[in-house]
Formats: C-alpha cells, sequence, structure tokens
C-alpha cells in the first residue's frame, strides 16, 4: 500500500515542480520585459531617466519628453509587446494543431497574407485604421492557398514547409509589386511589410491591434481543453466529447487572427512564432494553460530585445527588426530540420 501511494505521487510532484519551474522563468522574463521597457522609453537621441520618462508617459513634465515618450517611444514599445505575444502563441497553437514543429505562421505564409492585406487597403487609400481588417482577411487568403495545397497530403512535414514557403513568398512578391507601383509617398509607409519594422507606430494603429488581440488570447486560452485533448489524438478525441472539425476549425481561425494582428503592425517578423514555443518547451516542460502564457511572454520579450538591438546596438541606423530576428532564428530552423530528420536516419540504418 506505501509502494502504490509513493508510486501515484510521482506525477503530482512532477507537475508540481513543473508549475514552479514555469512560475519561476515566468516572473524572470516579467522582471526582464519590465527592465527592457525601461530602457526602450529611456534610451535615444533624447536621453531621459527613468523617473521622467515615467512622468512624461503620463503626460506630465517638459512638453518635449511627453512628446517624445507619448508619441514616439510608448506606441513602438506597446506595438512590440503586442506582436511578440501574438506571434509567439499563434506558433505554440499551430505547432499543435498541426503536430509539426516546423509549423508557424512566418514559415506557412499566414503573416505574408497579412502583409498582402494590409498593404492592398494602403493601395486603394483606406485609413490606417482598417489596416488589422486587411491584414486578418489576407491571413484568411493565406490560409485557403495553404488548405488547397497541402491538406490532402495530410500536412506532411515537408509538404506543409514547401508549400507555405512558396505562398509566403509568391505574397511576398505581390506586395514588392504594390510598394514598387506605388507613388513616392505611399511607398515608405508600405515598406515595413517587406520585411518587418516597428518603425511610426501610432496610438491608431496599436489601440485597434491591441484590443483585437487580448480577445483573440483570451478565446485561444477559453479553447484551451480542446486543444490538449486534440493533443491526443482524433481517435480519441472524438470519444471525449470533442467536434475535432469544428474544434480544429475554430483554433486555426482565432490563431489566423492573433498572426495577423501582429503582422498589422509589425509586417511579416520571421521566426518568433517559430522559436518561441520551443524555447518555452525547453525551459518549461510539456504544454499547459501556464507554459502558453509563458509563451506570449517570450516572445514579447524576444521581439522587444531584438527591436532594441536595431535602434540602439547596430552600426546601420533605420534596419526593420526582422533582420534581427531572422538572424536569430534562421539557424534554429535549420536545427530543426535537422532534428526531424534525424529519426529517419536512424530507423534507415
Amino acid at each position: 500500500m506505501t509502494r502504490t501511494l509513493q508510486a501515484a505521487s510521482v506525477p503530482h510532484t512532477g507537475a508540481s515542480v513543473r508549475q514552479r519551474r514555469t512560475a519561476l522563468i515566468a516572473c524572470c522574463c516579467v522582471a526582464l520585459l519590465c527592465f527592457l521597457a525601461a530602457v526602450s522609453l529611456t534610451t535615444g537621441e533624447m536621453s531621459m531617466s527613468p523617473s521622467v520618462a515615467l512622468r512624461a508617459l503620463v503626460g506630465l513634465g517638459d512638453a518635449g519628453d511627453v512628446l517624445v515618450v507619448q508619441q514616439f517611444r510608448a506606441p513602438r514599445l506597446a506595438a512590440a509587446i503586442v506582436a511578440g505575444a501574438g506571434l509567439a502563441v499563434s506558433g505554440a497553437v499551430l505547432q499543435r494543431l498541426f503536430r509539426n514543429p516546423l509549423a508557424s505562421p512566418d514559415v506557412v505564409g499566414i503573416t505574408g497574407g497579412a502583409s498582402f492585406g494590409s498593404v492592398s487597403l494602403l493601395a486603394v487609400g483606406a485609413s490606417q485604421s482598417l489596416i488589422p481588417v486587411g491584414a486578418l482577411g489576407g491571413g484568411l487568403l493565406a490560409a485557403v492557398l495553404l488548405g488547397v495545397f497541402a491538406w490532402r497530403s495530410g500536412l506532411a512535414v515537408t509538404r506543409l514547409v514547401l508549400v507555405g514557403l512558396a505562398v509566403q513568398a509568391g505574397l511576398a512578391a505581390a506586395v514588392n509589386l504594390m510598394v514598387v507601383r506605388f507613388p513616392a509617398e505611399l511607398a515608405g509607409a508600405a515598406l515595413q511589410w517587406t520585411t518587418g519594422s516597428l518603425y511610426g507606430r501610432t496610438w491608431t494603429e496599436v489601440w485597434g491591434a491591441a484590443a483585437a488581440t487580448v480577445v483573440a488570447l483570451a478565446a485561444v486560452f477559453l479553447q484551451y481543453r480542446r486543444l490538449a485533448v486534440l493533443d491526443l489524438g482524433d481517435d480519441t478525441a472524438g470519444p471525449l466529447g470533442v467536434r475535432v472539425a469544428a474544434a480544429r476549425l475554430h483554433l486555426l481561425l482565432t490563431t489566423i487572427a492573433l498572426a495577423s494582428l501582429a503582422a498589422a503592425l509589425t509586417g511579416p517578423v520571421a521566426f518568433v512564432a517559430l522559436a518561441v514555443p520551443h524555447v518555452v518547451q525547453f525551459l518549461a516542460g510539456p504544454p499547459s494553460p501556464g507554459t502558453l502564457a509563458l509563451t506570449g511572454l517570450t516572445g514579447s520579450v524576444l521581439l522587444l530585445a531584438s527591436d532594441l538591438v536595431v535602434q540602439h546596438l547596430l552600426p546601420v541606423e533605420g534596419l526593420p527588426v526582422g533582420v534581427v530576428t531572422a538572424t536569430v532564428g534562421a539557424p534554429w530552423l535549420l536545427v530543426l530540420m535537422f532534428r526531424q530528420s534525424a529519426p529517419v536516419n536512424r530507423s534507415s540504418a
């Protein structure tokens, strides 16, 4: 009896250890995010102390400080936090839905579609406040194209990645064509959707995308039980009361919304959605609601840190944040592809 009780307590103890580890990592991420936010608000051509920046953030102090913080630095900071969380969570959900560690919005073409939708609205002279709507429509278009070309293959790893990269490249080419055809005054406004950038974000863009992102994140966590059951396989999920097709569709639409809203703020920032879920799983263990929240937090930290590197550490001014994330993420993609091929090589040997 004693041995049975001891054996039964082992899983519970392991789960408690993972929860404490996740909570500890989350606290570290919150502290790091606060530090990076302080650096973002205080550092630049017009440096200021944290106390001055905080007062300027709420509209107090020198008028010049208030203008710099409220209209330039704070919107860029908020956009990095919102977009990073949306990209990371969407990547984590996509990888679990497709049971494919290479599935992410930037690899399968969703962010490229969102960029196409955003630039299309700019091309017809639509208001900046409608950019999230265009991004969402473009993301849905990319998802439809991906489904048409890859679904019948059962979403195999190689097929999914190749089709997704083709969709992404085709939509990126369409965006580049529209940018070239734009009048000079519009080309600069659309240029961010070719590489990914946080430059020039305004509160008009940030508030709308942030509110919609919060709703989409809440929808993901409300559907988390279904996602966890789908992890068990379709044959098991059905008898447990989950309508598999409907659950997958709802989660996929929510994921597309998250990635598209992030792309509406930043353009097609690469590899945040691909790499962050794997880093969190390595540090915090198997998927859980806690690790999903940690994934969003880590995505915000990564994107904000990359943007600070672009602004203050690189010798070339004006580089988009996508340059840093791609530089970090490209080797990670190679590592993942080698890991995917390793079991095949061992089995063939």
